[in-house]
């Protein structure tokens, strides 16, 4: 069964602390932040990931793009991010995908559910973003434990270049 998490972005930044509190410092690196993390969240589970921020602070047409792996969308001018992910579920919407939204915008929750998404509030979210990370830190202590006893080192710039592939980023 496939999974896809949509991520009502701006919403999830309002209600995660360190990002709201980036945000009054500087809006993008609070964006930045959440797809870095979804990113993480994207290669540790396989999930699907998309993040979709309302166009209201980026106006114009609608914006796609992939970083990593995780699709980022910026909505219509006059559409809401909220629109958009109701869209977004019916469209992906089948009998072998689980989608679930991430929101704490109770009116989403309650549209969402009638179009057979499930929903994961920002809370839950952040506990699972944060379980991610340290299992991500195991691992990598691990692997440096590992490599040391190697018989054959490699070095920390070809490390990195592996990562960066392991996140999809070329």
């Amino acid at each position: 069964m496939n999974t896809v998490l949509i991520v009502d972005g701006y919403n999830v930044i309002g209600a995660w602390e360190e990002l709201r509190h980036l945000k009054e410092i500087d809006f993008a690196k609070a964006r930045d932040v959440l797809i870095d993390k979804m990113a993480e969240y994207q290669a540790y589970t396989g999930y699907r990931v998309i993040v979709v921020f309302d166009a209201h602070m980026m106006p114009g047409i609608e914006k796609k793009s992939k970083d990593y792996r995780v699709e980022v969308i910026f909505t219509r001018e006059n559409e809401t991010a909220d629109e958009r992910i109701e869209k977004l579920t019916l469209e992906l919407k089948n009998i072998n995908t689980r989608i679930y939204v991430a929101t704490s915008d109770y009116a989403e929750q309650r549209a969402i559910f009638g179009s057979g998404a499930l929903r994961k509030s920002s809370r839950e979210l952040k506990t699972e973003v944060n379980q991610v990370e340290k299992k991500i830190q195991v691992k990598v202590k691990d692997t440096k434990k590992k490599k040391s006893l190697a018989s054959i080192p490699i070095p920390d710039e070809l490390v990195e270049i592996f990562e960066k592939w392991r996140r999809g980023k070329t």
